[in-house]
Parts: structure tokens; C-alpha cells; sequence
């Protein structure tokens, strides 16, 4: 069983949620699992640990998990990116398009500093509106991205495609819904 196999076996689909029609990947049934849980972290870790990263940079709020455990793992920094007005001190923001309408995510003003180098982690990759905005807040702030790292990625939504300029990693790929 290949690794992709392995992880995705612990990942438990739900049909219909949050609306008809979409499969939710839930994870976590992985994340109770010690041994997958492990795995993710060390495949996550093993990615980046030659590549001298200061911070990790993650979006609220399944991003946080493995992204503060890769901060740990790396000796290096941990940054979340939240929703808008969930910070508390001085912010930038940045705007993106969804489905239908458009949202805003914000990252500390000071919490990069220029040169740092920079993995930004988020658990699902879609369509890369989300982390494409992460990616900007990122630059904004003069930060170097260094990649980019996902538990999942719904390939058939080519979310690669707007995200396609910076190296990407993802563990667990579905080719259809």
C-alpha cells in the first residue's frame, strides 16, 4: 500500500456535508490515529527540514494542526492566519473570491519579517483561492515562500493552477469527488 493509499484509508468521507452533492474529507479519524498522525508530521517534516524555514504559516483552522506541529518539528515559527477581526493587534488583509461573494483573511502586521523563509500549510487544497490569498498576505510582508504544504489535495478542482509559480507538496491527492 503506497503511502497516498495508507493516509487516505484513514480519512473518512461524508457524502452531502456541508451541502448535497460535495464529499467532505474528514480528518479526523486520521488525526486520532498515532501512526498516520505521525507519518504526516514526519512527511511534512522531511519536506522541509534541509530549506532553513523561520516560520510556518497556516490558515484558520484545520491548517493549524499540522502547521504548528511542522513549526515545532522545524525549529521554527508558527503564524496563523485567520478570518477577518479575529486578531487581536495590527493586521493587513487581503480579499478573495469564493463560490458566491467574496471573504477576507488577515495575518499580523509584524508577524513576518522581510527574508523570511516562509512554508505556508493549509489541510485541503481545492481551488487555491484560499492559500493564493495566503500566498499574497505572505509577499505583502516581504516573506520568502519557500513551498507550499497540504494533508490533501482535490486535484480535479485544479487549484494547482493558481498556485502553480511556488514548489507544492501534498500527501493525499483524490482524483474525483
Amino acid at each position: 500500500m503506497t503511502t497516498n493509499e495508507y493516509l487516505k484509508s484513514t480519512i473518512r468521507s461524508v457524502p452531502d456535508f456541508p451541502k448535497k452533492g460535495i464529499v467532505f474529507r474528514d480528518i479526523t479519524t486520521l488525526l486520532k490515529d498515532p501512526a498516520a498522525l505521525k507519518q504526516v508530521v514526519d512527511l511534512f517534516q522531511e519536506e522541509y527540514k534541509n530549506k532553513n524555514i523561520t516560520k510556518v504559516v497556516s490558515v484558520e483552522s484545520r491548517g493549524f494542526i499540522f502547521g504548528a506541529a511542522l513549526a515545532y518539528k522545524l525549529d521554527a515559527g508558527f503564524v496563523p492566519i485567520r478570518k477577518k477581526g479575529k486578531l487581536p493587534a495590527e493586521t493587513i488583509r487581503q480579499e478573495y473570491k469564493l463560490e458566491y461573494g467574496t471573504d477576507a483573511m488577515e495575518i499580523h502586521a509584524d508577524a513576518i519579517q522581510p527574508g523570511d523563509r516562509i512554508v505556508i500549510h493549509d489541510d485541503l487544497l481545492a481551488t487555491g483561492g484560499t492559500i493564493e490569498a495566503a500566498c499574497k498576505l505572505v509577499e505583502r510582508l516581504q516573506g520568502e515562500i519557500v513551498g507550499l504544504s497540504f494533508l490533501i489535495e482535490l486535484s480535479f478542482l485544479n487549484g494547482r493552477r493558481r498556485i502553480s509559480k511556488y514548489p507544492i507538496q501534498t500527501l493525499i491527492t483524490y482524483d474525483s469527488e
